[in-house]
């Protein structure tokens, strides 16, 4: 499955069972590192994630995972917190992080670039701005291919 296609389906799996035990599901990951699969799960709440929140995740996230065969390699899950420089994906949290510094990959050029890093000044229903160095930019935000704050 194309890496793109198993993050969406991911989301859609895991998502809700992410609520379900308190959680926000942040962004999903799936990488290789020395050729072995990783799939990153961050999740965040209230005050912040501890090592007994990415257990408890795992523990309910692992079997959910085998059961539904998201992956049909071996893999190694990783469940973690978004930490400082988090990723910004949904748009509530585009509005959250109003006045923040960003730093945004696009997958189509927007003004002949595809990265940019700028001070999120707006969110409309589906784009975003960023003042980059004193020129707006607005991107929108199926074309925004990553996004972390830039702390």
């Amino acid at each position: 499955m194309e890496t793109a296609a198993l993050i969406r389906h991911a989301w859609q799996v895991l998502e809700p069972d992410v609520e379900d035990i308190g959680y926000e599901l942040i962004e999903i990951e799936f990488s290789r590192q020395g050729g072995a699969a990783v799939l990153r799960v961050f999740i965040d709440k209230e005050g912040g994630v501890t090592l007994d929140d990415c257990t408890r995740a795992t523990h309910v996230l692992s079997p959910l995972l085998d059961d539904v065969a998201l992956i049909d390699e071996q893999y190694m899950l990783e469940i973690s917190s978004p930490g400082w420089n988090r990723p910004v994906r949904k748009l509530e949290h585009f509005k959250r992080f109003v006045g923040e510094t960003l730093r945004v990959t696009t997958h189509a050029p927007v003004d002949g670039r595809t990265k940019f890093k700028g001070v999120l000044t707006g969110v409309e229903i589906d784009m975003i701005c960023l003042d980059v160095s004193g020129h707006e930019a607005t991107l929108h935000l199926d074309n925004i291919k990553k996004a972390r704050l830039d702390r």
